[in-house]
């Protein structure tokens, strides 16, 4: 005679316990009772569209297939907070899978259901040949909700219904018991928040230490001039500005004629907006800062360092801010080099502002090379193939002098601000006004793309022959040949003799949310 699911389940979990158990049998025993009558339940149940959906959907999801076509549709919507979700969904996905199929799986051997009781309609054409505790499947579901959840609400209520489903669907072709389920999905939200330990969400960063200050809060954006570089490809965003921001005025710029736009917008707006990448936005910063008056940040380049660390990655972040006055005030860098000792010609004098960071080395020829071929492979690609040459290049160091000795270096690097890199996130700024120069030298010697690569790797807090690193409120560096290259916010200028870095404390009032959007 052939047993039930009840027999064989009941046999398993009973020649896996070991003597000193036996007075615990009568639980699991129930236990074991409740999650045959829950399957036999579910078998019995028809849902209305299950037979034609669930196991679809089921094999759908095999290999996570499902899941990486999701993250890849969320990743599409090109907003950072997308991405990331995406990306922690993935990681959380792979981790529970590696959990679950080498520890999970090898740990209880416990046999899959027998199908008498499913109809035919609703199994798997092909039934999986592993054993059935836990559910892979759910917990891949589980973990990639969660993990997307975690990092976005919003995308993570998306997901759910459809993570749900998956599970709901293990039990209803009869792949798995309830259990079976309920403990996958379980460990599966278990990855999700190991990877939260790993790699913190935004959420979990220490609030950053900017001052609040007071605003003009702009109902519908009334009073706010917005600039956009028609170069960037701006459209998208400047659409839903507008949309969120009705009343406010919006102006398209040439890259040409970008400085002379913001010159006008500043003259007749209660607040200067801009929309480009960190070159557009230190322009606006400059103008703002000689006008006096606040500046709104909408990101609209490739990379936006600015904007994303102070908070604003889209048009409903910066609306959200503009018409509730909220607005903090933030350092900005500066940079003064007035030519060589005795020099009094004007043209010598150079002095420019930096938001995120200034340097000098081969970081400029990076800049060039990468302004070079952007327009033609685009901005990403252009970074990665300028970044290769100048890693290969064979070009000696540079010599400056600083206090008065001469140093061989390959990167003078400057943050307007201390970089942070918590856990494996790449560096960003919690806090834009600590009065602070984040300072790091590579310096010069053999292997030059060696050492940059170590010094990118390692972090400013690791020191080393290789580079120094330090927090300083200014710098002075002497010895500067003549059309040194210099490179702030993706801008590149020359300079010549000496050269001072200092800071401008809580000198700009920007528009950012102090309250999530989401």
């Amino acid at each position: 005679m052939r047993p039930d699911s009840s027999d064989v389940s009941d046999l398993d979990l009973s020649l896996s316990l070991p003597p000193s158990s036996a007075g615990h049998r009568p639980v699991k025993s129930r236990l074991v009772g409740l999650d045959r009558r829950l399957f036999e339940a579910v078998a019995a149940r028809h849902w209305p569209g299950g037979d034609r959906v669930l196991p679809g959907l089921s094999r759908s999801a095999n290999h996570g297939v499902l899941w990486f076509a999701a993250a890849a549709g969320i990743a599409a919507t090109r907003t950072p907070r997308a991405r990331r979700a995406a990306l922690r969904g993935v990681a959380s996905l792979a981790l529970a899978s590696a959990a679950i199929n080498t520890l999970g799986k090898r740990s209880v051997r416990r046999p899959r259901p027998l199908l008498d009781a499913v109809p035919l309609i609703r199994q798997l054409k092909r039934q999986p040949i592993t054993t059935s505790f836990p559910s892979g499947h759910s917990a891949s579901a589980v973990a990639f909700a969660t993990g997307v959840a975690l990092e976005s609400r919003a995308w993570g209520a998306a997901v759910a219904p459809l993570a749900a489903a998956v599970a709901a669907s293990r039990v209803y072709t009869g792949a798995h018991f309830p259990s079976d389920v309920l403990v996958g999905g379980a460990l599966g939200a278990g990855a999700a928040f190991a990877v939260r330990g790993l790699v913190p969400t935004r959420s979990q960063l220490a609030p950053p230490g900017r001052p609040r200050v007071a605003a003009p809060a702009l109902p519908g954006g009334a009073g706010l001039v917005l600039v956009a570089n028609a170069g960037a490809g701006t459209a998208d965003r400047v659409k839903s500005l507008h949309a969120a921001l009705p009343d406010a005025e919006v102006v398209l710029a040439e890259p040409d004629e970008l400085v002379a736009e913001l010159g006008k917008a500043a003259a007749r707006a209660r607040v200067l907006g801009v929309c480009g990448g960190d070159g557009t936005v230190n322009a606006a910063a400059t103008v703002a800062l000689q006008h006096g008056i606040p500046l709104a940040v909408l990101p609209g380049g490739t990379l936006n360092h600015f904007a994303y660390d102070l908070g604003v990655e889209d048009a409903r972040d910066l609306s959200s801010a503009v018409e509730g006055g909220e607005a903090v005030a933030v350092d900005v860098g500066r940079f003064r080099s007035d030519g060589p000792e005795g020099a009094t010609a004007t043209e010598d004098a150079v002095e420019g502002y930096f938001l995120n960071t200034f340097s000098l080395g081969v970081y400029p020829e990076l800049v060039r090379l990468r302004e070079h071929w952007s327009p033609r492979i685009g901005g990403k690609p252009a970074s990665v193939l300028a970044a290769l040459k100048v890693l290969r290049s064979d070009e000696r160091p540079m010599v400056a002098q600083f206090r008065g000795k001469d140093r061989a270096l390959w990167l003078l690097f400057a943050g307007n601000c201390t970089y942070h890199r918590p856990g494996f996130t790449p560096g960003r700024r919690l806090d834009l006004a600590d009065g602070l120069l984040d300072v790091r030298i590579v310096h010069g010697g053999r292997r030059p793309g060696t050492r940059l690569l170590a010094a990118a790797l390692t972090g400013p807090e690791v020191r080393s022959p290789a580079q120094a690193a330090s927090r300083l409120p200014r710098l002075r560096v002497d010895g500067l040949g003549p059309g040194t290259a210099v490179a702030y916010d993706g801008e590149v200028r020359h300079v010549h003799g000496s050269l001072l870095l200092d800071k401008l404390p809580e000198a700009l009032t920007v528009y950012r949310p102090l309250t999530a959007t989401r």
